[in-house]
């Protein structure tokens, strides 16, 4: 299908547009009352909105067990906890991670519109990195479905874990595309060692940092501080992420507008998950600080939680349940979070449904943005590279799917 027109679409900002498609690529943007171009297959979206596709920020394909039966969950009370529980786990369970549920979750995502996704896989003692080559091989079998881009997560610390910084190192040399991290004072007790470690590999391999910030008050507040700073110093902004960023909760208002500023002029962004409980960045004030954020699923059924929320269409409406958001325009503006910033910042995606971008669209039947957020609607077609790969679309002149 390499030439596609799409008809009657509804794009977010309310225009009726046709969309062509040539070589993967969103080729023009006409009036749809406008004649339509020549091309091999006519789609009729009948009015229908159509958004690029979503991006997930935050996936852990190596630890959900969606392929096994259910796990009675019996979670620690506390990270290191939770961590030693899941190594434990692996050292029992030794199926593939596509059995595991890793190809069952990248079909949900693909079902709830995500056509790109960001995940951590774990190197540690106990997987060293066969896990990695499982995700690698899986990336390779999904390419051209789904976009898949890889941090390589030392969840059992840098400096707790003796092999782990050689085998970073080993992970990017794999293909690894970002070096990840951990709590560098909570885990590794040791801030500088855990810093100085993972921006000499980013340095050394020319790859960004996504790193997990659970640690709150005061330790967590002056971790984000010296990420920023580095990332600054670096010339890293704009690839290094801070994932969770639990202590920006704990923040006063003086020391929220500090951080953001620091954020913001290093070009650091934050990923969230818009947790539970008291933990959750004060997404809204972040993003009026110009601070990037962008959304993510997180955990699905594996030993941390046993939720599969996995739709970014749900992400978004947790976030307006979060920040009682209720405006059309408020809720209009979460779509960016899953898209245009998460384009920007982790360069999957479309972004946008614009000449030139490439055309991984969905179809929604709902009449606009607010609509669907609410509602956490699925999307009745998803395209990737101009692709369909899940939905349907009619042919034009033939009665509208829905």
């Amino acid at each position: 299908m390499d030439d596609c027109l799409i008809r009657n679409a509804r794009l977010a900002d309310g225009r009726a547009v046709s969309i062509s498609i040539r070589a993967g690529l969103i080729a023009g943007l006409t009036d749809a009352a406008a004649p339509a171009p020549a091309v091999g297959q006519v789609l009729d979206a009948a009015g229908m909105l159509v958004l690029p596709g979503f991006t997930d920020g935050h996936l852990h394909l190596d630890k959900t067990m969606l392929g096994l039966p259910w796990r009675p969950h019996n979670a620690a009370p506390s990270v290191r906890g939770r961590i030693e529980a899941e190594k434990e786990f692996r050292r029992r369970e030794t199926s593939p991670l596509a059995e595991r549920g890793a190809v069952r979750l990248l079909e949900m995502a693909l079902k709830h519109g995500t056509i790109s996704l960001r995940t951590h896989v774990d190197v540690d003692d106990v997987t060293r990195l066969d896990h990695l080559a499982q995700i690698l091989a899986l990336r390779d079998a999904w390419r051209g479905r789904v976009d898949i881009q890889i941090v390589a997560f030392p969840q059992s610390g840098v400096l707790a874990c003796a092999p782990v910084h050689a085998l970073l190192d080993e992970a990017m040399g794999m293909g690894a595309d970002l070096v990840g991290g951990l709590d560098p004072i909570g885990c590794d007790g040791d801030l500088k060692g855990q810093l100085d470690i993972l921006f000499a590999l980013a340095g050394r391999h020319g790859r960004g940092i996504d790193i997990h910030l659970h640690d709150g008050g005061e330790a967590g507040l002056s971790e984000i501080a010296d990420i920023a700073a580095r990332t600054r110093a670096a010339g890293l902004g704009g690839q290094v992420t801070i994932s969770h960023a639990f202590a920006l909760a704990d923040a006063d208002e003086r020391q929220l507008a500090a951080h953001c500023a620091l954020l913001r002029e290093a070009g650091v962004a934050i990923l969230s998950s818009i947790p539970g409980g008291e933990r959750c960045p004060p997404i809204p004030a972040l993003r009026a600080a110009g601070v990037p954020v962008f959304f993510g699923s997180d955990n699905v059924r594996d030993c941390w939680n046993p939720a599969t929320v996995v739709g970014m269409a749900e992400r978004m409406m947790l976030a307006a349940h979060r920040f009682g958001l209720r405006s059309d325009e408020s809720l209009s503006g979460l779509l960016d979070h899953v898209t245009g910033i998460a384009h920007a910042v982790t360069g999957l995606g479309a972004g946008a449904v614009d000449v030139g971008r490439p055309a991984d669209l969905l179809v929604f039947d709902v009449q606009h943005v607010p609509q669907l957020v609410v509602e956490r609607s699925l999307p009745v077609a998803v395209m990737k590279g101009g692709i369909l790969q899940a939905g349907v679309l009619s042919a034009a002149g033939e009665p509208a799917t829905r």
